[in-house]
């Protein structure tokens, strides 16, 4: 549910491949050779999966993992690799365990959204107001649409506060969510992806008052009792009759399993916990509702209008369908939907046109994040394993440099905050495009599963393919301008929008760490000047005024230095224990506000001090120190103003 979790789980790549020349005057499309598919049958999907896993899990130290994979309507395999309870040597086991599959609950959501809509109950296209017992945030002239939550085109802020929870007590349930966090619009609906936690809530709070039932039995009566999913449910705290039964989770495989069952605030956006097998159920029931089959989950009709229709932000990349995000790869029109708690890391795709379905998830992140390559990579090699397609060989378009130097520059994701503390997490997220001088682009963040930056050639107007691999970028362009860039990995949850000036981190960050740094030498060379002084009887003579100014900026400095810190450590251990934001973090937020107000008005003391030095009988060197420090003591609480991390409330 992190933003840079996001990036790693998403990106992948293949290996290089260098772009090949192409006749000017008559451009050729050509293709490099392709293996041929391997057969997709139980005997040789295991012998390779057994040989991918059992490497991978050990290498990165990941406890254990379910694969399902469904074909023709049938269970083709489903198997567990590793342990469920690394300490009691208890495996995985895909009829009885359970895995958290976070976002993936999303997909079930949407098809309970997908009910309603076919019963006449919902409309996709009327404001979610109608259906709601209290406003949504105001903001643009367009209302807020059921079609909007599911697509993740509503324009909501990203939040943090409440997202997860350790105690049950303190789990206050899914209309508590939706009415108590209520974030801003930052975006006109329908028009930006950002990938939004609170559209989901939004839209299982809906079904609870529109079918009148809860979120939970709605989702038992409807889809896992006639789909027969007996080891699956949203539920939480975890009903005591799966318990025994569920994966414990890990950061490490190797290390201790994670203390709690996470309780997600926005229930219907990541709650669900099912076996493996349950998944393949799910799987069956949407591949085959499209052609009739499967009456319990959807008619055809409303199986296709939730498949086909796509909102793509920056076409051709993928885009995404009611629900499901879109990962088409070697001419296969795959639906996907991923899931990451802090623990556990799922994905499931849909090969829509060769009626197959697959199923992973993980219950450790492994060493360095590992289990996110593990995953991509697997998916990857599966699709080019068994439908293989040519790596495109498209000749470069002749506008490569000109719309290199247009879109080069410096973004931010879509997926953000503007009026939160998340905020700054947005900004320290920033991505550069570089453009090189041959008309290619870099992109740091993203990067191949060898950790190296992918490299982009422009083969159509303003579309990108990545060199020697299979992604695409593109840039959507208004009035002559970047509007904003979409790559295949991450269309569908995000896009990057180019930064105001003043909002850039490419000088916030040199100005916070220069800043810090003055103030840092200032409080060590303060006391050590005493010293010298008193060591060797100089005097330092100064009037009343400028002595109590000059101890009142040191005191100032300080405080700067541990909002600083502060606001450093509260972010870095919250994002790694998102738990920290259920309201237990609440007195240090508190504390860090105090001292920003503190911190403003030791800016406006630091000022005083500079005009009483330059004013005073001062040597240039001390005149100079005190105008730095001052424009130090300035910067620290704007921009902290600026990135909402100074606050008269508890909102993020």
């Amino acid at each position: 549910m992190r933003l840079v979790r996001t990036l790693a789980v998403l990106l992948c790549s293949l290996g290089s491949l260098s772009p090949a020349l192409a006749d000017d005057s008559q451009p050729q499309v050509a293709d490099a050779p392709t293996a041929s598919a391997a057969p997709l049958t139980r005997a040789d999907v295991e012998a390779w999966l057994d040989g991918f896993l059992n490497y991978e899990l050990q290498r990165g130290d990941i406890a254990g993992g379910v694969v399902v994979i469904v074909k023709d309507g049938e269970v083709l395999l489903q198997k567990g690799y590793g342990y469920a309870d690394v300490e009691n040597r208890r495996p995985v086991d895909p009829e009885r365990t359970l895995f958290r599959a976070a976002s993936v609950s999303k997909v079930f959501t949407d098809t309970a959204v997908m009910q309603l809509v076919e019963q006449g109950k919902l409309d996709l296209d009327a404001p979610v107001d109608q259906y709601l017992d209290f406003k949504i945030s105001a903001g643009f002239d367009k209302p807020v649409t059921m079609r909007n939550l599911i697509t993740h085109t509503a324009g909501f802020e990203e939040l943090l506060r409440g997202l997860m929870h350790s105690d049950p007590k303190e789990f206050s349930g899914l209309e508590a969510f939706v009415k108590n966090s209520n974030p801003a619009r930052m975006f006109p609906p329908g028009e930006v992806p950002s990938y939004c936690n609170y559209c989901l809530a939004l839209a299982g709070y809906i079904v609870q008052r529109v079918s009148g039932e809860s979120y939970e039995d709605y989702l038992d009566r409807h889809i896992f009792e006639p789909l027969g999913m007996r080891h699956s449910t949203v539920r939480q705290p975890l009903p005591e009759k799966f318990a025994a039964d569920l994966s414990k989770g890990y950061r490490l495989g190797s290390g201790p399993a994670w203390p709690y069952f996470e309780l997600v605030g926005p229930g219907p956006a990541g709650s669900i916990s099912a076996t493996g097998a349950d998944m393949a159920r799910f799987m069956i029931a949407h591949l085959s509702a499209k052609e009739g089959t499967a009456p319990a989950l959807l008619k055809p009709e409303t199986a296709r209008l939730m498949h086909n229709s796509t909102f793509q932000a920056t076409p051709p990349v993928n885009g995404m369908s009611l629900g499901f995000f879109e990962a088409n790869r070697n001419g296969q029109r795959i639906l996907e939907h991923g899931g990451d708690t802090q623990v556990f890391h799922s994905q499931l795709s849909l090969f829509m046109d060769q009626d197959v379905g697959v199923f992973v998830s993980f219950n450790s992140t492994g060493r360095a994040g590992a289990v996110h390559g593990v995953r991509s990579g697997l998916l990857e090699q599966f699709t080019d394993r068994y439908f293989p397609a040519p790596v495109p060989d498209e000749p470069t378009a002749p506008t490569a440099v000109e719309h290199s130097r247009l879109v080069a520059g410096r973004y931010q994701s879509s997926r953000r905050a503007e009026t939160t503390l998340y905020a700054a997490v947005g900004m320290l997220s920033q991505v550069t495009v570089g453009a090189e001088a041959d008309g290619t682009l870099i992109i740091p963040a993203l990067t191949g599963l060898n950790g190296q930056p992918k490299v982009w050639r422009e083969v159509a107007p303003f579309v990108w393919r990545e060199v020697g691999g299979k992604e695409r970028l593109a840039a959507k362009i208004e009035n002559g301008r970047v509007r904003f860039l979409g790559h295949d990995s991450s269309s569908g949850i995000q896009v990057f929008i180019p930064v105001p000036t003043g909002q850039s981190a490419g000088w916030i960050i040199p100005v916070v760490l220069v800043s810090a740094g003055c103030l840092l030498l200032t409080v060590i060379a303060w006391p050590v000047a005493a010293l010298l002084r008193r060591r060797h009887g100089l005097a330092f003579e100064s009037t009343k005024q400028q002595t109590l100014a000059r101890r009142l900026v040191c005191a100032a400095a300080i405080v700067d230095l541990v909002f600083v810190i502060g606001w450093a450590v509260l972010l870095q251990s919250g994002l790694s224990d998102l738990t920290l934001f259920d309201g237990r973090a609440d007195v240090w937020f508190v504390s860090l506000y105090l001292l920003g107000f503190i911190g403003m008005i030791g800016a406006g003391i630091a000022v005083w001090n500079a005009w009483l030095s330059l004013t005073g009988a001062r040597r240039w060197w001390s005149k100079t120190w005190s105008v730095v420090l001052a424009a130090s003591c300035v910067a620290i609480p704007w921009i902290a103003f600026t990135l909402n991390l100074v606050r008269l409330d508890l909102y993020y």
